[in-house]
């Protein structure tokens, strides 16, 4: 069966808990019973639910009444109930694993995407978590949760996510194909910076141009040299250079002192307070630092190249995005995966059923759960 793919029948039985399948035995040998689930998660979240719907709807179809009780995008509290299912026991309790495979973390995902992209409202975030997740089927989740945080947060003035890295998921976003240059390897490929640059442009003449300038640890040397090729792409802003400096040195002609001294140009009250040793690495440390943004926009700017837009990526995390808003790091974009769950336990959904041919009952402690007109 393929990454993704609705399994059916025996495959239910394949994948779920065997206690479910247990369960289905004993209830079809005594007699079913008409129920109904809860379904929570025990942090906030935003409702994510489109995917792992589908997939009930699916494999059991009219044999299962759904009461979302949020649209997709709502903000959840923790413990609330995002959602009632109701029909057989028999035809409901093997698909409990999979169900909750399919929605804890996409909703987990989708509050980190909003809030990232509320963390920078002016800055236009492009989806890359496709290399960071296990499987395809991930992936799908992991895409579609960031175009559910995404919109949460365009509702509320931000530009949000703008494409993604794959063209199996674009469609999430709006787009029928993926976003995205080159990687480093096409750097080594053609042995400079420019080289790929070069290479790019001839093999896609009429696409805007990021090219990463960390390669050779010559990240303004190497922007400047592109945009001495290209200034009319530079000019109308179809040239990007992508921040992706490694957390083991600084940005070209950045040290310590160097990186203090560009956050006193520009955001001094930055680091005039309180920091916690990786918000201090984010601010002036090694690796794509607010300094190290600030730097490349100087260095552009200073050679008449103001038109360049600048692209940040390496571990844009919520926490991350926020030490970037406080500095006003003059990023054009964010490429980014980190929206994915840090603390997986986080993402654990949970299942309850309240109620046994409309008779309300849950073990004792989850009375939380029962419907309203129940309790």
């Amino acid at each position: 069966m393929a990454d993704g793919a609705a399994p059916r029948g025996g495959e239910i039985a394949a994948r779920t808990d065997v206690y479910f399948s247990r369960t289905r035995a004993i209830v079809e040998r005594f007699g079913d019973a008409t129920v109904t689930y809860a379904v929570f998660l025990r942090r906030p979240v935003l409702m994510a639910a489109r995917l792992a719907l589908d997939w009930l709807r699916a494999v059991r179809g009219e044999q299962v009444r759904i009461e979302e009780l949020y649209a997709e995008g709502d903000e959840v509290g923790a413990g609330e109930p995002l959602l009632y299912l109701t029909g057989s026991f028999a035809q409901l309790a093997e698909l409990e694993t999979i169900l909750l495979q399919k929605l804890g973390a996409p909703c987990v995902a989708a509050w980190n995407a909003r809030e990232m992209c509320l963390a920078l409202p002016g800055v236009s975030f492009l989806a890359m978590d496709a290399r960071h997740c296990a499987g395809t089927e991930m992936a799908e989740l992991m895409a579609y949760a960031a175009s559910v945080g995404s919109r949460a947060a365009q509702a509320r003035g931000a530009k949000g996510f703008i494409g993604n890295a794959t063209h199996a998921t674009a469609r999430f976003f709006g787009r029928d194909r993926g976003l995205g240059t080159m990687p480093h390897a096409l750097i080594g490929y053609a042995g400079s910076t420019l080289g790929a640059a070069e290479m790019f442009v001839e093999t896609f003449p009429d696409e805007p141009l990021t090219v990463l300038v960390d390669y050779f640890g010559a990240e303004i040397t190497d922007a400047l040299a592109v945009c001495r090729r290209f200034p009319d792409m530079a000019a109308a802003g179809r040239l990007s250079f992508r921040l992706d400096t490694h957390g083991g040195r600084f940005l070209e002609t950045l040290d310590p002192a160097a990186s203090y001294a560009v956050l006193e140009r520009h955001a001094p009250e930055a680091i005039r307070r309180y920091r916690s040793e990786e918000e201090l690495r984010w601010l002036v440390g090694t690796g794509v630092s607010a300094a190290a943004v600030w730097r490349m926009r100087e260095a552009l700017d200073e050679a008449g190249f103001g038109g360049a837009r600048i692209v940040g990526s390496s571990g844009f995390s919520v926490a991350k995005c926020r030490i970037m808003a406080e500095c006003l790091a003059p990023l054009d974009v964010v490429g980014t995966g980190s929206y994915l769950p840090e603390v997986w336990s986080e993402t654990y959904a949970t299942a309850d059923i309240v109620a046994y041919d409309g008779v309300p009952r849950v073990k004792v402690g989850r009375e939380f759960l029962l419907k309203r007109e129940a309790r």
